[in-house]
């Protein structure tokens, strides 16, 4: 069997490019790190080290063991921490990674219901894009992780809040779950990923124009083909191309970021018009812009968990306000739902 310590050892060396910063990292004397490589070595039969100049670096085997590896200490870590907070050690850490959109809108003000209700909750927060949320997610680096998809085209959703998978036709889950869509939230799970998800909303996605541009705004994205785009992240770029496509042109991209407010700026500059999500408009709106909303085709945002229910308390507490503050701004009252003012952390404050 191999031994944990030297696996952390390797993820180390891996992360922090050398043996030197890995035994920083560590707190490890250097020749202890260069005695433990040595030992996984001959553990394994594999060569996982090998020389590059003056450092060093993984070979192919040594970086597939690696990122084994850092899943395997990431969900020890999340095990250790989870019955800590069974067993009252702890009132409670819960570290969430979002997108940038959410993290300006949907968790400020769920981590303002959490101090509020559970002030002895320590959140950590984590910004990443839907892939790399869901990796730090089935690595254990979090405990849940909020993220979106596009709606295919015709294809249907559940209503937009509530413990529900993601039905429908087009496949909508097959960016994240390899086509294999989870069910109910607690009832069943994807045994291929291990994730379980919660609907938390359903938006409207906008076309995005200049208050400059003198024609009427359309919702028709055919009538903007001569026009230059602006366009997002790797995820909300493929459905810009997926919607022009749609309107039958392919855009002229002619600037990419995603950030959301330079997109409104160029936009805003007459550089080019472009798409978002209401949740980018809810955080941050230019005055220079104009919005129509588009037909057929939503953005979803879930928040999704890692493993087998039930959730520890402090994921519970988490998960139902995320759910209260996922709403609009005009319908949060300022408090959690009985559900969530019941739930109760080992050792926590009443």
């Amino acid at each position: 069997m191999l031994d944990v310590t030297r696996l952390r050892v390797l993820v180390a060396v891996a992360r922090c490019g050398s043996v030197t910063a890995a035994a920083k990292a560590l707190n490890y004397a250097q020749p202890s790190v260069s005695h433990h490589l040595a030992r996984l070595e001959a553990e394994t039969g594999i060569k996982l080290i090998q020389r590059a100049g003056r450092g060093i670096r993984l070979t192919d085997a040594g970086r597939l063991l690696a990122e084994r590896a850092a899943e395997v200490i990431g969900r020890l870590d999340a095990a250790e921490n989870e019955l800590a907070a069974y067993t009252g050690l702890r009132a409670g850490r819960l570290r969430l990674a979002a997108f940038p959109s959410a993290l300006g809108t949907i968790v400020p003000a769920a981590a303002a219901l959490l101090r509020e209700h559970q002030p002895s909750v320590d959140l950590r927060l984590t910004e990443a894009e839907p892939p790399e949320a869901l990796r730090m997610l089935r690595a254990g680096y979090v405990d849940v992780a909020l993220v979106f998809r596009y709606s295919a085209e015709g294809a249907e959703y559940p209503d937009a809040v509530g413990d529900v998978g993601v039905h429908g036709r087009g496949e909508p889950g097959a960016d994240f779950y390899g086509g294999v869509n989870p069910a109910d939230d607690d009832a069943a799970i994807d045994i291929t990923e291990g994730v379980r998800e919660r609907l938390l909303l359903e938006e409207p996605v906008y076309l995005v124009t200049s208050v400059h541009d003198t024609a009427a705004s359309c919702a028709d994205l055919s009538r903007y083909a001569r026009h230059r785009w602006i366009a997002g992240c790797d995820r909300c770029r493929a459905h810009l191309l997926r919607q022009c496509a749609l309107a039958g042109f392919t855009p002229k991209i002619a600037f990419t970021t995603d950030d959301y407010v330079a997109v409104q700026a160029l936009v805003a500059a007459d550089l080019g018009v472009s798409t978002l999500p209401a949740l980018c408009l809810r955080a941050a709106r230019h005055p220079g812009v104009k919005t129509v909303p588009l037909l057929r085709t939503r953005r979803y945002v879930f928040a999704v968990r890692y493993g087998d229910p039930p959730d520890p308390p402090a994921v519970q507490l988490l998960m139902d306000v995320l759910r209260t503050a996922a709403v609009s701004p005009q319908r949060i009252s300022g408090h959690l739902t009985e559900e969530a003012v019941r739930l109760q952390l080992p050792g926590a404050a009443g």
